[in-house]
């Protein structure tokens, strides 16, 4: 398998999901990535095994997500804090 364009995630990164990044998120969710799964997709695609976070940065579920490499936002611990 060729190497994924756009940016690879990590454990522990904090992400931003839109429409951008998917039409499933009309409604826009934080979630804290657990891991990158290694199956296939189309190119610029990828699946997340990730917590979604609640208003107050706990974990309220976790899911396995299927996003555009590019419409995700990486965001840091302050930017997270101010999502609610």
């Amino acid at each position: 398998m060729a190497a994924a364009p756009g940016p690879t995630f990590r454990a522990g990164d904090l992400l931003r999901l839109s429409a951008t990044a998917s039409v499933q998120f009309l409604r826009p969710i934080t979630v804290r990535v657990i891991r990158e799964l290694e199956w296939d997709t189309y190119d610029g695609w990828v699946w997340l095994d990730a917590y979604e976070l609640g208003s107050r940065g706990d974990a309220v579920a976790r899911r396995e997500l299927y996003v555009r490499r590019e419409g995700v936002q990486l965001m840091n611990a302050r930017q997270a804090a101010c999502v609610g």
